[in-house]
């Protein structure tokens, strides 16, 4: 063999060292990132869920959703665990949502996560709504989509004046899921559709007048709070309503302040009192008011497709199990993935940031009874099972 040959077999090998050495690094740094994506500790009386993406709004990946749920059914079973505390890092956000960008890109590119996502995603969202510990989030900051399902089913939730709560899909092609078809429905009057078909956003103690946190808390007493919880000795539910109560009375920020929606409560229950979204926007212009024309003009840069999802799923889940909403929900998500809608808005809302979504179909006469059927037709053996 001669020397130019030797030497390009060993730069060869030389490349394939390097190749793996790289491969290897990338492996331990995804999985030293995905660890600390979402911290899990025992402290005290207490399991705590700390997610852990402050950069990123701690939005939701598939990877902490599979930690979460592991780590919730063992604090379950734990007789030395008697409640679970979840919050978010950075001060900034509890939860901004799911990690929607990736379920895109990756559909797009032929790879399938978006069951497995949204499938297991859901299987969390049941297991806060059934936890038989008490559980509190803490929902201090930036609360949306992902973020809502990970605290709203749970038994107490604290929100802070810094608490910013919005289920804002209609804008990205989606419907607002996690549950929303359970909780929303179920908000005084006709709230719920309202939050539901405009994305609204709440803030601070509105959270809590709207039904959506159980206390309100003032973030600079947050900290104790979490501390005194943790202090806790072998505590009872009454044990831990007690504490949460007790902060929730002195706390003094917006104390005497009316809910923001007060004034336009009996406009939200008759125009969103309707079966179909065509009548909510024809009462929407017969009222009329500033408000009314406020929320026509947000309605109608919806995704149509999604917004005639929404309602339908809001109505029929008043009357159905959070199990049973879930269900619903996933097959709702997996037709949305299929379509073209979703890929769009986060085109348009998070790559490209034109907030220009070209819907397809762009108005609402061209979403038949035909195309929603197929939205909420059963997927068999692929359906969400509990």
């Amino acid at each position: 063999m001669g020397q130019r040959e030797v030497w390009r077999l060993m730069s060869r090998f030389n490349a394939f060292k390097r190749t793996n050495t790289i491969l290897h690094h990338l492996r331990m740094s995804k999985h030293t990132d995905a660890a600390a994506d979402v911290i899990l500790e025992k402290k005290g009386c207490a399991g705590v869920i700390t997610l852990n993406r402050p950069k990123f709004l701690n939005a939701l990946t598939l990877n902490m959703i599979r930690q979460i749920y592991s780590q919730l059914k063992k604090w379950e079973q734990d007789p030395e665990t008697f409640l679970i505390i979840i919050k978010g890092a950075g001060g900034k956000a509890f939860c901004a949502g799911g990690d929607i960008r990736v379920i895109s890109e990756a559909e797009k590119a032929k790879q399938n996560i978006a069951p497995v996502f949204f499938r297991e995603e859901y299987m969390l969202n049941n297991a806060v709504g059934s936890c038989q510990k008490p559980y509190v989030a803490l929902i201090h900051g930036i609360t949306m989509g992902g973020g809502v399902g990970l605290s709203v089913h749970g038994q107490f939730r604290v929100a802070t004046e810094k608490c910013l709560f919005a289920m804002p899909e209609t804008a990205i092609g989606l419907f607002p899921d996690v549950g929303g078809g359970y909780f929303l429905p179920r908000l005084q009057g006709k709230l719920g559709y309202f939050l539901a078909l405009t994305g609204f956003r709440l803030k601070g103690r509105d959270v809590y007048r709207a039904g959506i946190a159980t206390h309100f808390v003032d973030s600079e007493k947050l900290a104790m709070l979490e501390e005194d919880l943790l202090a806790l000795k072998s505590p009872s539910k009454e044990n831990i309503a007690s504490v949460l109560e007790n902060y929730h009375t002195e706390s003094k920020i917006d104390r005497d302040k009316s809910f923001m929606l007060e004034e336009h409560m009996d406009k939200i229950n008759s125009c969103f009192s309707a079966n179909t979204v065509e009548e909510i926007i024809e009462n929407l212009k017969q009222d009329g008011s500033s408000f009314a024309l406020e929320q026509l003009k947000v309605i109608n840069k919806m995704s149509p497709t999604s917004l005639k999802i929404t309602l339908r799923q809001l109505m029929e889940g008043s009357s159905k199990t959070l199990q049973e909403v879930l269900t619903m929900e996933y097959r709702l998500s997996q037709a949305c993935m299929r379509g073209h809608d979703f890929h769009e808005g986060v085109r348009a809302v998070l790559i490209d940031k034109d907030q220009s979504p070209k819907w397809k179909p762009a108005d609402l006469k061209e979403v038949t009874d035909e195309d929603l059927n197929n939205h909420f037709k059963s997927l068999g053996s692929n359906d969400l099972k509990f």
